[in-house]
């Protein structure tokens, strides 16, 4: 398997603890933080491939350290918290999370989620595209060998899961897909009541490539099917 970085940053030293066992146990390397402000210190001393963030931090809190970090890195990020308000996974997604788990967690879980989402953002993967990497509708251009997005000239920054979405939408361009499809080949399981999930993730894609977000000229819905991206020549 690859050689994958990943930090681990949690207040509670003893789920550092445990969970850098499972990790190293599963081949990765764990760098450990206990705080926000050594999470992001780390990330930039260091090459990290996806972050397990926990929400409830000293110094500076998960939500605001997701912040920051998102300026500057798309790795995939795992937001965990003993939260378990369908609003704190709604803001934890808004500020840029890839996926959510709650405390106490299922630890077989957590692992299948770090495997997928590191599977799904580091692998290209076979697909339909042009042999280039490049889609491109109208303005809007995504080179998959560089994992890339620009508008009109303008490089646009994505997380890994808004990468994943608009990939999906640009390898159908015109074809309509409903959260549940996008979720299921997005996030690798099973859909359950994820529209506003989806949703959040389209609408904070929508605020970095559409001018008028209101009247998008990219991604649109489908009202009561889903979504899709425009094709223009």
């Amino acid at each position: 398997m690859e050689h994958y970085h990943i930090l681990v940053a949690d207040d509670d030293r003893e789920i550092v603890d445990s969970l850098s066992r499972l990790l190293e146990l599963e081949g990765y390397e764990v760098l450990r933080a206990y705080d926000g402000m050594e999470a992001l210190k780390i990330l930039e001393e260091n090459e990290i491939h996806l972050l397990i963030l926990d929400i409830m931090m000293p110094r500076l809190d998960g939500l605001s350290t997701l912040q920051r970090l998102r300026s500057r890195h798309n790795i995939p990020v795992i937001m965990l918290s003993a939260k378990t308000e369908e609003n704190d996974k709604v803001i934890g997604l808004s500020v840029g999370a890839d996926d959510y788990v709650t405390k106490p967690y299922n630890t077989a879980e957590l692992m299948a989620r770090v495997k997928s989402q590191l599977r799904r953002y580091f692998s290209l993967g076979a697909s339909a595209a042009p042999a280039d990497g490049i889609l491109q509708t109208g303005g809007l251009i995504l080179n998959r060998k560089t994992k890339e997005m620009s508008v009109d000239g303008s490089l646009v920054r994505l997380t890994a899961t808004e990468y994943r979405i608009m990939e999906l939408l640009m390898e159908n361009m015109g074809t309509v897909f409903s959260a549940e499809e996008i979720y299921n080949h997005c996030w690798g399981e099973e859909a359950f009541s994820v529209e506003n999930t989806v949703m959040v993730h389209i609408r904070r894609i929508r605020e970095k490539i559409e001018i008028d977000t209101k009247n998008p000229k990219y991604l649109k819905v489908v009202w009561g099917i889903g979504y899709k991206v425009e094709k223009y020549e």
